[in-house]
């Protein structure tokens, strides 16, 4: 009987040091590897691939977690780049994000002055280079210190292609089932802060409206054609007197995307494309269909026809404050980022060239914003969609000198230089960290869920906002 108390308690202090022990241990090996994943960003960041058509990058991200003994799964959802690369058995099962894509007329040397370095050409303005390097990072730090420990449970790195404009990769996936029998999922995004807290995003919908009427000779024959672009403008004519009485989060932008061909031919062809935002879906849906109406009355009253093709839907983010609050613990825990006096010196000249007059300060860098309740930002993303069928949560980092927006050539300059890969290898010690947490108390699962499940309804039942339509693979061609 004493043998068999020895035993269990000597089992029972060794759960304890792993469990004290493990946020050291995996910092360390992420220091010692902070080199080759800012060099494995580096790489993506000078490939900087476009959406769907992340070739190289998504070679590369597969390649690294072979190595380290993922097993990968490839063409998730009918989409070449995409991928979910598995580590470990049973639960729980914690899934990784990584984004890849890059943003189109963004090229930028990695300097503080605009000078790009193809003209036109993509950029990483987003930093998903660092996104998805960054969480490939975390991912095998956590399986190493698993197989070193013994650890039971599952990691999944899901490489999500083609996140930014009418991509939504990842909503692909969920329709597909591809996060089914996931427990948690855990993210992060590049910024110009260090922050843990849950916030919502808008939910999302984009599509083209296109009116079909009959063409004539404009000053011979007006009578006899039917304008296209008459119904496009008559359309937005209506949405624009709508915009009054809408909510004041809601966003509603639109361009004409073809008029016509010359104007002294009535348009037989018009084509419009509309994006419309608001906090949540079934808001979204309403302004949806009133936008159908307008399309409807607008062809009605011109004597043409129109029909629509949806380009892609996203939800909004449902925050996990359970989750979200072990994400905060860890983020503190790691700490900001610190400049070098040449980071230092970048930082001061690229901050020059931001219109703003009311820029933060550079300690923001440094700094771990304190948790709180973010409410609304009025970005979007498909990230979304996954937080509706799983518990999720993330955080975003400093890689980007405070001040500079997302989706800018000073973005991507910093995405490609020191600081960029600073902020990056904070990113992947917290999520690194809030992995093993979990790996270790499992009971947070439970709790994660029935937040879950009470934030979304009883009733709930996932339906893509994109509909039944087909992964758009060609839509940056």
């Amino acid at each position: 009987m004493r043998v068999t108390f020895l035993v269990f308690t000597f089992f029972l202090n060794m759960l304890h040091g792993v469990a004290q022990d493990h946020a050291s241990r995996i910092i360390e090996q992420l220091n010692k590897q902070s080199t080759h994943f800012a060099e494995m960003a580096q790489t993506i960041w000078n490939w900087a691939e476009p959406g769907y058509l992340e070739i190289k990058t998504t070679q590369l991200m597969q390649q690294e977690l072979s190595k380290a003994g993922f097993t990968i799964e490839t063409g998730t959802a009918g989409i070449p780049t995409a991928f979910v690369a598995t580590y470990g058995s049973g639960a729980p099962v914690i899934g990784i994000l990584a984004e890849m894509d890059a943003l189109p007329g963004l090229s930028q040397q990695p300097l503080p002055s605009r000078n790009p370095v193809t003209e036109g050409g993509y950029g990483h303005g987003c930093g998903h280079n660092l996104f998805g390097a960054g969480s490939i990072a975390a991912a095998i730090a956590v399986k190493d210190w698993m197989q070193s420990n013994r650890i039971k449970g599952t990691i999944k790195l899901f490489g999500t292609p083609a996140e930014e404009g009418a991509g939504g990769g990842k909503i692909y996936l969920v329709r597909e089932g591809a996060f089914n029998g996931v427990d948690a999922v855990l993210q992060w995004h590049p910024g110009d802060k260090n922050s843990a807290s849950p916030s919502s995003t808008l939910a999302y919908k984009v599509a083209n409206f296109s009116f079909r009427g009959q063409a004539a000779h404009a000053a011979a024959a007006p009578d006899k054609g039917r304008s296209a672009l008459d119904g496009v403008e008559a359309m937005n004519f209506m949405v624009n007197l709508m915009r009054e009485h809408v909510s004041q989060e809601t966003r509603i932008h639109y361009v004409i995307k073809e008029g016509g061909l010359t104007s002294n031919i009535v348009p037989d062809y018009a084509k419009v494309e509309y994006t419309i935002r608001h906090p949540n879906v079934n808001g979204l849906n309403e302004i949806w269909n009133r936008l159908m109406k307008a399309a409807e009355a607008a062809a009605l009253g011109t004597g043409t026809t129109v029909s629509h093709e949806v380009l892609t839907g996203l939800y909004n983010v449902l925050p996990n404050e359970t989750l979200a609050k072990l994400v905060q613990k860890n983020l503190e825990k790691v700490g900001g980022v610190g400049y070098t006096p040449e980071e230092q010196e970048f930082a001061q000249q690229i901050r020059k060239t931001v219109a703003s007059t009311t820029l933060p300060p550079l300690s923001q860098s440094s700094a771990i914003e304190p948790y709180s309740l973010n409410g609304l930002t009025s970005a979007s993303t498909d990230v979304g969609d996954v937080s509706w069928v799983v518990p999720t949560a993330g955080l975003s980092t400093a890689t980007w000198v405070p001040g500079i927006p997302a989706h800018s050539w000073q973005a991507v300059a910093c995405d490609g230089m020191s600081i960029g890969h600073k902020g990056m290898m904070v990113a992947a010690k917290t999520l690194a960290l809030t992995a093993a947490d979990i790996l270790l108390k499992p009971d947070v699962i439970p709790v994660a869920s029935q937040e879950l499940k009470q934030a979304r309804g009883a009733d709930f039942i996932y339906r893509s906002l994109a509909g039944d339509r087909k992964p758009p693979l060609d839509y940056r061609k």
